[in-house]
């Protein structure tokens, strides 16, 4: 049985670019970094940048994407600044929560998100998604 999320690797084409994107624009906490890659904390999520000559040079056209958890109060100090930044959004938020929608450095779509799954399926409970089924009760 998986019992969660381990770690996320990204590719990154330039370490010390991502890096600074990572730390000191989304936040993260930087635990070690060598050469080739670091390893950094987003919350409890350990987050790996591996420097790869391979990594994507566009946004790939489909929705996959990993959401970030931020505090409610933070969202318009982060939005504002993304903005300022000029960190590229990738799609405007249309779902449950404050979401904005972004690209890293390598084009990796992330989401910064308000909320969590019971939010959503409280949410989608009063406005179902077509066709959608319920099969469990989220714990709080």
């Amino acid at each position: 049985m998986i019992t969660g999320i381990n770690h996320i690797t990204l590719s990154v084409c330039d370490l010390e670019k991502s890096f600074k994107f990572y730390t000191e624009i989304l936040g993260c906490q930087a635990i070690a970094k060598w050469q080739t890659g670091a390893y950094l904390l987003a919350g409890d999520l350990w987050l790996c940048l591996s420097l790869d000559s391979n990594t994507r040079t566009n946004p790939m056209d489909e929705y996959t994407h990993i959401a970030f958890s931020i505090p409610e109060d933070k969202f318009p100090e982060y939005s504002d600044r993304l903005k300022v930044l000029g960190v590229k959004q990738w799609k405007q938020n249309t779902s449950e929560g404050e979401s904005i929608y972004i690209l890293d450095p390598d084009y990796h779509k992330l989401e910064l998100h308000i909320g969590d799954l019971s939010s959503r399926i409280a949410a989608t409970q009063k406005a179902p998604y077509k066709g959608m089924k319920f099969f469990t009760e989220v714990s709080q």
